[in-house]
């Protein structure tokens, strides 16, 4: 009498185990033998050179650069009187390591040998975006600015050394700017000067 226990038993969790294959079945299917196989042909099918890499173009169109500009003037004038009161590190997040290196050394030199340097910025005439490209997720643009301003450097008996301070300088500059376009940060950084 007990053996037919058993058998219940038996016969009930075989009835369960078919259940759970039929389930499994249904869910996860079954090999029919077309199946490639994944890590062989997946080395071979994914060549860079074929595969076509969708890639991000910044909308660099007229408004853009109406807009650029507009923030790139600000930036001018920013840096120049900065770099002229030796307050640079204000504005240290508007400049590349390496120009914010160049014109901190300049400052310290313009300190140790004790000169003033007096600038009146008086505006910008023209401000025109020379060229852009894009290199990646870097958006590079150059601008060519031509400003006026009052400048001269005094030595510590307030002599000057150069420069008129009643005299209005034309200066013709060109500074490229870069971006990158997929932070999160909207600014742009000064990454070179030229004269």
């Amino acid at each position: 009498m007990n053996y037919s226990f058993e058998y219940i038993d038996i016969i009930l969790l075989a009835m369960i185990a078919g259940f759970i294959f039929l389930r499994l079945r249904g869910i996860l299917g079954k090999k029919t033998g077309h199946e490639d196989d994944m890590a062989s042909s997946f080395a071979h099918d994914f060549d860079f050179k074929k595969t076509a890499i969708k890639k991000e173009i910044y909308e660099f169109d007229d408004d853009a650069k109406k807009e650029f500009l507009k923030g790139a003037k600000l930036a001018y004038e920013t840096i120049i009187t900065s770099f002229a009161n030796g307050k640079i590190s204000e504005i240290k997040s508007l400049l590349n390591k390496d120009v914010y290196n160049s014109f901190n050394e300049a400052i310290k030199e313009r300190s140790t040998k004790q000169l003033k340097n007096e600038t009146t910025f008086i505006g910008i005439n023209s401000a025109e975006i020379k060229d852009h490209n894009q290199s990646n997720d870097l958006l590079e643009v150059s601008v060519n600015f031509i400003s006026e301003i009052i400048t001269c450097i005094k030595d510590k008996e307030n002599k000057i050394v150069s420069g008129d301070p009643q005299k209005v300088k034309r200066v013709n500059d060109t500074w490229k700017f870069s971006r990158n376009i997929k932070s999160q940060n909207p600014n742009w950084q000064l990454i070179e000067t030229k004269v």
